[in-house]
């Protein structure tokens, strides 16, 4: 059992008070911190906090203790599967302002993708670079606060009413085109029209797209009562971050969801999304694989995109917890790769005061909120808000105990065959 540092990120579209908050410091913070990873990705592998000489030193990476010893901390079955390295990174994610339009490549892709630019000889660190592992990244988020987001393709008969309801007589023939073919054909036609539109074709249409929006809002007082008020106004945010993206248009097309503290979203490979606003708990495949279509100022490779987008139609479930033992909750999806789960602690109020996890290969316990204990072979670490455990495969049965309030942790591992969805 080791203490782990998470390695900050910072991106423009992260929050000054989110994380910083979260875990105790100063806010607002210096530089927009954007996330938070927990993980052994060698683009910022968590660091080894050593407590009382317990530990390998503060300068130890997390990826520098698995590579001394892999069969110790992850497992012969973690071995097996997915070789010498962690296949989850855990994260916490704060939007304070959109991220990009973008998609992951699927396992397939993403290899393809690697060995291709590894043979054009592009370094991994350059800009323009698209795949810098041969790893897919099948994500699932669980929010902390109200959380926003578009994600995977609208039914197209919603989306021809929604465009219909602007009354723009620029849109009617990208209209006519999705009314014709109201499938992931036209979708792909659609999206692609879009996305590639010249300039200055995009210039004069963005602004009656726009125009319409507002028009709508004022007609229907906009007072959330319009069937597509959320949808036209997420379009007049995005248009105020970045102004003159077809991404702006692109986004019309997509899910527009709204997920509640503790409920979940789970985005497999092809699936168009983009995150608003919100804190969660982010936990994937152990990748760094983005494909952009815009809302960004990032490279974007629209060619590379429409090669891995899903254009099929979805309705995305929002996923609810089940019930997994003892003061524990999951989240079910189909990858292999990880598994999440919340536990939540509350001494005194008849909740579970502590809860025992047996051990179940590598596993990272993140503390959300309040302060936990998490006693091990004799020894315990305190946990605070946003800090984190490492436990290893060869670590015995852990009991997680409530520091006299009430306590939240998130608990990330593999995935378990029979806790998957087939």
């Amino acid at each position: 059992m080791l203490r782990l540092e998470g390695a900050l990120r910072s991106y423009a579209w992260g929050s000054r008070t989110a994380i910083a908050a979260l875990c105790g410091r100063t806010v607002p913070s210096a530089h927009p911190e954007a996330e938070l990873w927990l993980g052994a990705h060698p683009a910022d592998p968590a660091r080894v906090v050593s407590t009382n000489g317990d530990g390998p030193g503060e300068d130890t990476s997390l990826l520098d203790v698995l590579e001394a010893d892999p069969g110790g901390h992850l497992g012969p079955a973690t071995l097996s599967r997915f070789g010498p390295r962690l296949p989850f990174l855990l994260k916490l994610l704060a939007a304070e302002e959109p991220l990009s339009l973008q998609a992951h490549p699927s396992a397939e892709q993403a290899a393809e993708g690697f060995a291709r630019e590894e043979a054009a000889g592009l370094p991994l660190e350059s800009p323009v670079r698209n795949y810098r592992d041969a790893s897919h990244k099948p994500e699932l988020v669980v929010a902390l606060t109200r959380f926003e987001a578009l994600a995977g393709f609208r039914d197209p008969h919603r989306t021809v009413e929604l465009l219909a309801a602007l009354e723009v007589p620029e849109l009617d023939p990208y209209v006519g085109l999705l009314a014709g073919q109201p499938d992931s054909d036209g979708l792909r036609a659609l999206f692609t029209i879009w996305i590639t539109l010249p300039q200055s074709v995009l210039s004069a249409l963005l602004p009656r797209v726009l125009d319409g929006c507002v028009t709508y809002l004022a007609t229907h007082n906009g007072n959330g009562t319009a069937p597509f008020a959320e949808e036209v106004r997420t379009v007049l945010q995005l248009a105020e971050f970045y102004p003159g993206d077809a991404g702006v248009l692109a986004a019309v097309l997509l899910n527009r969801i709204t997920l509640e503290p503790g409920q979940g979203l789970f985005l497999a490979a092809g699936n168009l999304h983009a995150y608003l606003h919100g804190m969660a708990v982010e936990i994937m495949a152990n990748s760094d694989n983005v494909l952009r279509g815009g809302l960004t100022p990032k490279h974007v490779d629209v060619p590379e995109l429409l090669r891995v987008l899903d254009f099929r139609p979805v309705d995305v479930p929002i996923l609810e917890p089940e019930p997994a033992g003892p003061g524990e909750v999951r989240y079910r999806t189909p990858a292999p790769e990880f598994a999440l789960s919340r536990i939540d602690l509350a001494p005194g109020s008849g909740a579970a005061p502590d809860v025992a996890l047996p051990p179940c290969g590598p596993q990272i316990l993140l503390c959300t909120s309040g302060s936990a204990g998490v006693e091990c072979a004799g020894r315990t670490l305190q946990l605070a808000a946003g800090q984190a455990v490492w436990l290893s495969a060869s670590d015995p049965a852990v009991t997680v105990r409530a520091a006299g309030e009430p306590a939240q942790l998130f608990r990330a591992r593999l995935a378990d065959v029979d806790a998957r969805i087939d």
